[in-house]
């Protein structure tokens, strides 16, 4: 290949990467017309306020440790949207102080899965601020941890000139078929969820969006050993100091600018963190029912009927080499994250 077909390449990919990001939050822009506020208190948060943002339907006996975990970490303000939670969820998320909230009853499927509506959100209340986003079920791990917390990392990455964090999806899971370890609303679930796989990943630089695609762990073992192309993705940008021009482009797996992506590669010496993946939970064997009959939460929902079904059977994913959770200098012996230049 020439030097100029090269240089046309790269200049015909970033163009279309610029007007990918402009459809996404044009889409976000379009998103805020579904959705109904509840409680807004964002005139409370600080100009210097971390933001949490979540999409929920649901997730009543979550929610508790959810906000005491990241109340704990520094989170000073956090949007919810509520999407059509039959539980106590909205009634629960109304009444904390420190929480705005809108509902919506459209399909979470068509929101890109809840994305376009947090797009909004990130529009018009996230710039400036670095915004963490998180599903109920999803607790950051970060180094050092015990006495530092989410400004102390922030801090740190503003100074080296760095607009964001990434962190590895850890599936949790308990010694045992998984509905029949109690969880108690309000406790920590990695209480419960104390086993995780710590081997067996497979790491792969992508270069069109510039990330690194993690995949493996306990769902890759039992239910895609044969299909590993459908197994969850568990790579995230999860924490961004925002700017109205950005849009994730895939979960949170996938930021743009592509510049936001390159959160994983050791050369740069960055930390990065976990995502403590709490799904594994009791109720999770009568949720695969709903969710397989609701078809919301995959592109292709039938690929994963078999996946569902076999939740639904209420399975054993803890195996003889799994791993008991011990804190994040045990996720950075294993590799699985890492305190990278950052000090503490």
């Amino acid at each position: 290949m020439s030097a100029g077909h090269g240089w046309h390449s790269a200049l015909l990919a970033a163009y279309r990467m610029r007007w990918k990001r402009r459809r996404l939050l044009w889409r976000g822009l379009q998103a805020r017309h579904a959705l109904r506020v509840i409680a807004d208190r964002t005139d409370q948060r600080a100009t210097d306020s971390i933001l949490c943002l979540s999409t929920v339907r649901n997730e009543c006996r979550r929610l508790p440790y959810f906000l005491t975990h990241y109340r704990r970490l520094g989170v000073g303000h956090f949007l919810f949207v509520d999407n059509g939670s039959t539980d106590d969820t909205q009634a629960f998320l109304a009444e904390q102080p420190d929480v705005s909230l809108w509902t919506t009853g459209a399909s979470y499927k068509a929101a890109r899965f809840g994305v376009d509506w947090l797009t909004w959100l990130q529009i018009r209340y996230g710039h400036g601020h670095w915004c963490l986003t998180a599903d109920a079920d999803e607790l950051l791990v970060i180094p050092h941890m015990e006495h530092r917390g989410l400004a102390d990392l922030t801090a740190w990455l503003d100074a080296q000139g760095v607009p964001a964090f990434g962190a590895m999806m850890l599936d949790m899971y308990p010694k045992g078929p998984v509905a029949e370890q109690t969880y108690t609303v309000g406790d920590d679930p990695a209480h419960t969820l104390n086993w995780f796989d710590g081997w067996g990943y497979t790491w792969e630089r992508q270069l069109k969006y510039g990330n690194i695609s993690i995949r493996g762990g306990p769902r890759q073992r039992l239910f895609f050993a044969d299909c590993p192309d459908f197994a969850p993705h568990l790579h995230k940008v999860p924490l961004v100091r925002w700017s109205r021009r950005y849009a994730y482009a895939s979960s949170t797996h996938i930021a743009l600018p592509r510049r936001l992506n390159a959160v994983f590669d050791a050369r740069s010496g960055m930390p990065t963190g976990i995502f403590l993946h709490t799904k594994f939970l009791d109720e999770i064997v009568d949720k695969s029912v709903t969710e397989k009959a609701r078809g919301e939460h995959f592109t292709h929902a039938e690929r994963y009927d078999e996946y569902y079904d076999r939740l639904s059977e209420n399975p054993t994913l803890w195996h003889t080499e799994s791993e008991r959770y011990q804190g994040w200098q045990h996720m950075e012996s294993l590799g699985l994250m890492t305190c990278g230049d950052w000090s503490g």
